[in-house]
């Protein structure tokens, strides 16, 4: 695949992707430090036939970006962890009615205002799950400036093949970093895009909830001669609401399966250094910016002899299960590294059913340093 660079930051290069991936809206309220996406998306949206809104607030961004989505419209809305507070009733509704749209969250500390200029990885558990009841999430994390660009590439299109709201988590420090990113040609971006399914039948015979029990609602776009009612309400399989017990429970299940079953699909990670670790040796487990530290501190401790590997999840929702079991059965010293307390480290445990694993956890907004990992490795292993 043909490549091209691309100097930039982190933001600019969510707001490019969007563009690339064919994204034709974008509402929002500027938020540090994730407002760069937007004010991007303000000046090139425009100019590529789209437009960029806005609104009053980050609830009203959400909904916009839902009804243009509705529309037939590839959609997106950037914001921090406070945004996501407020965005979460709404990306709720985008769940359950089966809405497709990508949010991007630049994570900063929390919580509340917390430190709206530092980095945080504070905001994974609220990812997994940013509203209430039942449903699957599927969240990405980019590590790096050129997945900055890949994962909004990927995000828009798991978006229009599950029917739902993807995530992608960047931090501040990626946000902000700027550099060279080695991204696909326009072309290959264009080649790999996949429309949102719909169906050209005759209209009576539209059911868009009438799927099956592992594959998304088939929404038309709105004003296209296919009727059908949009809803939070448990509904039926023309969306209207309903309290009959079997539908409401095939119609939750489905929410969860329709993800589940699919995995293969969107479980994507990074194993560096890891093929030739044995049982004594150590296993850092890091996500976003930190494994750009973790990555310079395996190199570092090679040199003095330790060996050590990284595992990077990027699909951090659902968790890589079978992955993460698979390394933490086979090697003993294993360092989970995040700037939050333990919030994917739980999730590890969960997993691998050890509680033996040591930890690197920093939440006073500032970046983990090599050096910091390369010194945690000495004391505990």
């Amino acid at each position: 695949m043909s490549k091209r660079e691309i100097i930039s930051t982190g933001n600019e290069l969510n707001a490019i992707a969007a563009i690339d991936a064919g994204c034709e809206f974008f509402g929002g309220y500027p938020l540090t430090p994730s407002s760069e996406i937007m004010h991007v998306l303000s000046d090139l949206l425009p100019k590529a036939g789209g437009a960029c809104i806005q609104m009053e607030d980050e609830i009203a961004g959400i909904c916009c970006v839902i009804g243009a989505a509705m529309s037939g419209k590839r959609a997106m809305t950037a914001t921090s962890g406070p945004g996501m507070s407020l965005k979460a009733e709404n990306l709720g509704l985008a769940q359950m009615a089966e809405v497709p749209l990508v949010c991007i969250n630049v994570m900063r500390g929390g919580p509340s205002t917390g430190l709206p200029t530092r980095v945080s990885q504070g905001d994974i558990l609220q990812a997994k799950n940013p509203s209430h009841g039942d449903y699957k999430s599927i969240t990405l994390c980019a590590g790096n400036l050129e997945e900055c660009y890949t994962e909004v590439i990927r995000a828009f299109n798991l978006a229009d093949r599950f029917m739902q709201p993807i995530i992608v988590l960047t931090d501040e420090t990626l946000g902000h970093m700027h550099g060279k990113a080695v991204v696909p040609q326009i072309d290959e971006v264009k080649k790999g895009i996949v429309p949102r399914k719909v169906f050209t039948g005759d209209p009576k015979d539209y059911f868009p909830y009438g799927c099956e029990q592992d594959e998304p609602a088939t929404l038309n776009p709105m004003f296209t001669g296919y009727r059908y009612h949009f809803t939070g309400l448990h509904h039926d399989k023309n969306g209207f609401p309903t309290e009959e017990i079997e539908t409401c429970r095939k119609l939750i299940e489905r929410l969860d399966h329709k993800v589940e079953a699919h995995r293969p699909e969107f479980e994507l990670n990074e194993e560096f250094m890891l093929d030739d670790l044995g049982q004594n040796d150590v296993l850092i487990i890091a996500y976003g910016s930190v494994s750009l530290s973790a990555k310079e501190a395996i190199r570092d401790l090679r040199k003095q002899g330790i060996k050590a590997g990284l595992f990077r999840p990027i699909t951090l929702w659902p968790s890589p299960a079978d992955k993460i079991k698979h390394y933490t059965d086979k090697i003993k010293n294993v360092l989970c590294v995040e700037l939050n307390i333990r919030q994917y480290t739980e999730e590890i445990e969960r997993v691998s059913g050890r509680q033996d694993l040591q930890g690197l956890y920093k939440v006073n907004g500032r970046p983990i340093a090599p050096i910091e990992i390369i010194n945690k490795v000495k004391e505990v292993f």
